[in-house]
């Protein structure tokens, strides 16, 4: 390791996703508040996700402190994410790449210690105002849903940007539900029946 090493490790920024999600109740009336607040959806973008969890983890278990990868393909690109649930499902501590071979990726991910888990497919709008990112998702088999998103330095509260998140959410009044799962516990209760 070269002192140059040592450097860019001491240097890499640990940053943290923090989020809300709601279900949707009413489509237009959402975009009508966005478009009100000045918010300008881009056009949609499907999103092919992979879950994985690690071998060893089950529904059902805490998701707190554990290791979840995603690989998406998205415009022709793959993406693979690694988030750690810190506070809370939707406050996670994220690693994110772009390679160049997902099925090389998905091979790799299992030779790790990681199991498939649920594919999500979804079309994405998003926007940005100020520091949040805003996305509106179409989530095949469990509908329509709002996300609003911060990146945050490792160590700032999780859940005290929820508030202000949710505070927003709340503001545009309209018709929501807020939501504390993952789109793939949505969507393997869906498939359940739960």
């Amino acid at each position: 390791m070269t002192s140059s090493d040592v450097l860019e490790t001491a240097t890499t920024r640990v940053v943290c996703e923090v989020e809300v999600k709601y279900q949707v109740g009413g489509l237009a009336a959402l975009e009508a508040a966005l478009t009100a607040r000045g918010v300008v959806l881009s056009a949609p973008v499907v999103q092919d996700d992979q879950a994985y969890a690690r071998v060893g983890w089950e529904y059902g278990h805490s998701k707190i402190g554990v290791p979840f990868a995603r690989l998406r393909t998205e415009r022709g690109r793959h993406l693979l994410t690694v988030k750690t649930p810190v506070a809370n499902e939707l406050s996670c501590v994220e690693h994110e790449t772009e390679v160049a071979d997902r099925e090389q990726m998905h091979a790799a991910i299992q030779q790790l210690g990681f199991y498939p888990t649920v594919r999500i497919r979804k079309s994405r709008r998003t926007a940005m105002l100020g520091l949040m990112s805003v996305c509106v998702d179409e989530v095949d088999g469990v509908g329509v849903f709002l996300e609003i998103e911060r990146i945050v330095e490792a160590g700032e509260a999780g859940e005290g940007i929820q508030v202000e998140l949710d505070r927003f959410a709340r503001g545009l009044g309209v018709p929501l539900g807020r939501v504390i799962d993952t789109y793939d516990s949505l969507i393997r209760a869906a498939r359940a029946g739960v």
